[in-house]
C-alpha cells in the first residue's frame, strides 16, 4: 500500500499566494499615493509617475517602491 503526504500540490501554496498579495498591497498604496499627489499638485507628468512608482515595485519590490518615492519627492514636486 502507497502513502501520500496529505498535502498534494505545491509546496507553499497559500503562503506564496498571501505573499503576492502583500507585496501588490504595498506596491498598490504608495503608487496611488504618488500619483494623487502629483495630480493635486497639477505636475502634467502624474500618470507618468504613478506607472513608474508601480514598475519600480514590481521589479524592486519595496525597495524599488521606496526609490521611486524618494526621487519623486525630490525632483517630481515643482
Amino acid at each position: 500500500m502507497l502513502a501520500f503526504p496529505l498535502q498534494m500540490g505545491i509546496p507553499g501554496g497559500p503562503e506564496l499566494l498571501i505573499i503576492l498579495l502583500i507585496s501588490l498591497v504595498l506596491v498598490a498604496i504608495p503608487t496611488y499615493l504618488v500619483y494623487r499627489d502629483a495630480k493635486r499638485q497639477q505636475n502634467d507628468n502624474a500618470a507618468l509617475w504613478g506607472v513608474a512608482t508601480l514598475l519600480g515595485g514590481l521589479v524592486g519590490n519595496l525597495l524599488g517602491t521606496l526609490l521611486v518615492v524618494v526621487i519623486y519627492l525630490i525632483a517630481g514636486r515643482d
